[in-house]
């Protein structure tokens, strides 16, 4: 039924910040032939980001635009049933995100988004995965630097160990890059919401299966010192190891006992106790509404890095993973990840849901290995990010 629908992709959220990057990066990357649109509140803002897309390939220059805004359900169901992958950069996704996932799971729609918030993932998942199951839609979240690197990276470490034995897997963080406005705002929200999101996650386990006869597990680490990478490893409270934690769920490749500890990998003490001083106080002043409003008033949106800026950033995951008596260290790397990247991770993933043949049959909310596995790493491989096998540790 999709198949008829005009459109392959609609970019929505074109005119943000990584929106406008997302855009950019489908102008140079797409495939003659793909049927794509942008979308968002603001004609004379698309009508601008379509100008500077016409500078890249002047073919271009007669892109549809689509106007929706998330407060106009209609607007939002008429963009999700014109389309066949919906991909969305509009956040705080706590404040903003759920009406286009409800449309695009009554509409049987592909939707893909770079939140980074848990709570907003686990409301989704109680309240529009048994819909989208029905429609048939696939809702992929977290497909920017959340999550990824890290979902896809240890799903290429778990494929070289045997998968009839029990698996672990640590994951080690480090990235060099600036943040825009909307990862800011998002960010101070998360920190403020702790009690919102607790809530969420539990009603999530209420009524989420668990994997029949295999225990899957990402559990938190201790401060340490990783004598493999010969780094300090801090435990990283992001939502990557739930994402891991998923696709090890739905898939038998992992083992029949599979277990995930997330680190950021620093390389001086001190840096640890200065980055969880200023952590433990930026917390304490989102959750005050006085200060929280005058945070995030600090970075207007739709501002971030400038290109010369995001061509010094960089990113690099390391993973030890042990299993059957085998142990092999694996990376995955790349540029500037808060938005270079991630422009490239959803593009690719937003092609992937739409062109690719052969991906996995699944429905409702599901993870990016789950949805696309080997299709999209062998997408961003070509795409230029880097996943190999180092040598193995001792």
């Amino acid at each position: 039924m999709r198949e008829d629908r005009p459109y392959d992709v609609v970019l929505f959220g074109a005119t943000g910040f990584t929106g406008g990057l997302t855009a950019e990066y489908l102008a140079r990357h797409a495939p003659d032939g793909l049927r794509w649109a942008l979308a968002g509140r603001n004609p004379a803002k698309l009508a601008a980001v379509r100008d500077r897309l016409a500078g890249i390939d002047p073919a271009l220059a007669g892109l549809p635009l689509l106007t929706a805004d998330v407060t106009d359900p209609e607007s939002l169901h008429r963009v999700a049933g014109s389309a066949r992958v919906v991909a969305s950069t509009v956040g705080p996704y706590v404040h903003h995100g759920e009406p286009l996932v409800a449309a695009c799971a009554a509409a049987g729609t592909d939707y893909l988004d770079i939140t980074g918030e848990p709570e907003f993932v686990d409301r989704m998942y109680v309240r529009h995965h048994a819909e989208a199951v029905r429609t048939g839609a696939r809702l992929v979240h977290a497909c920017g630097f959340d999550s990824v690197p890290h979902d896809l990276g240890v799903w290429f470490t778990v494929k070289q160990l045997p998968a009839d034995a029990p698996i672990t897997v640590d994951g080690f963080v480090r990235a060099g890059g600036r943040f825009s406005a909307g990862t800011y705002h998002s960010a101070l929200t998360a920190f403020s919401r702790t009690a919102e999101a607790g809530r969420a996650a539990r009603e999530r386990r209420a009524v989420e299966p668990r994997p029949e006869g295999r225990r899957v597990r990402a559990v938190p680490g201790k401060v340490g010192r990783s004598k493999e990478l010969g780094t300090w490893a801090v435990p990283l409270p992001t939502i990557d190891p739930q994402v891991v934690r998923r696709s090890a769920a739905a898939r038998p490749e992992y083992g029949p006992d599979f277990r995930y500890r997330h680190f950021a990998a620093v390389k001086r003490l001190p840096t640890i106790v200065l980055a969880a001083a200023g952590l433990g106080g930026l917390v304490g002043l989102v959750k005050l509404p006085p200060t929280r409003r005058w945070l995030l008033g600090r970075l207007a949106s739709g501002q971030g890095p400038s290109p010369q800026q995001r061509a010094k950033s960089w990113f690099r995951v390391r993973f030890l993973g042990s299993g059957g008596g085998r142990r092999v260290l694996t990376e995955v790397s790349g540029g500037d990840p808060g938005y270079d990247e991630t422009a490239k991770m959803l593009g690719e993933s937003a092609l992937c849901l739409a062109l690719d043949e052969g991906l996995p049959a699944t429905s409702g909310q599901v993870t990016p290995v789950t949805a696309m596995g080997d299709a999209l790493l062998d997408r961003l491989v070509r795409a230029g990010m880097t996943f190999r096998v180092l040598d193995a540790p001792r």
